[in-house]
């Protein structure tokens, strides 16, 4: 079964690890380049600064994912609400109902206003976004698609799932 962790800055070196490869699934859709040293380097420090709660999956005793929440203020403009960061399960694990079990049992953790959002040129996770709220909401939840200019200054369409899972 999924065991899912909250972790500390004590783990970040695991976290950094994971990262590596979330990044390299992302530089597909973000157009990512590695550093000089082959390497994405993603810097993690902020994530232990701001307001975030970071989770590790796990399968057994593999490491098999992660979860990055925090307050979709810059989004909606309203901290208590949730903004799923990050998510990524190891591809080894996928297809296999460990991203489903790990969601959820976020999302039961963190009752309150969530905020899912999708690059939709991410073929495979919006398909999965959409049907993991539906099941989980039972179809409470609102969708809508917009443009956002991301830190490489560039517009790119990003579907916004919302929902309050206090009340579902």
């Amino acid at each position: 079964m999924i065991a899912c962790e909250r972790i500390d800055r004590s783990q970040d070196g695991i976290l950094r690890n994971l990262y590596e490869h979330y990044v390299h699934d992302m530089s597909e859709w973000l157009g990512i380049d590695t550093h000089a040293d082959g390497s994405f380097g993603y810097d993690t420090s902020p994530l232990w600064q701001g307001d975030y709660t970071i989770y590790l999956a796990k399968v057994g005793n593999s490491l098999a994912g992660f979860g990055v929440i925090g307050s979709a203020r810059q989004r909606l403009g309203r901290p208590e609400v949730r903004d799923m960061k990050d998510f990524f399960v190891l591809r080894r694990f996928r297809h296999q109902g460990v991203a489903n079990a790990f969601i959820a049992q976020l999302w039961d953790e963190c009752r309150s206003e969530w905020l899912i959002r999708v690059l939709v040129a991410n073929k495979p996770a919006l398909p999965f976004w959409r049907r993991a709220v539906r099941d989980y909401t039972q179809g409470n939840f609102e969708e809508r698609s917009l443009l956002e200019r991301g830190h490489d200054s560039l517009e790119r369409e990003w579907v916004h799932l919302h929902f309050d899972n206090r009340i579902v």
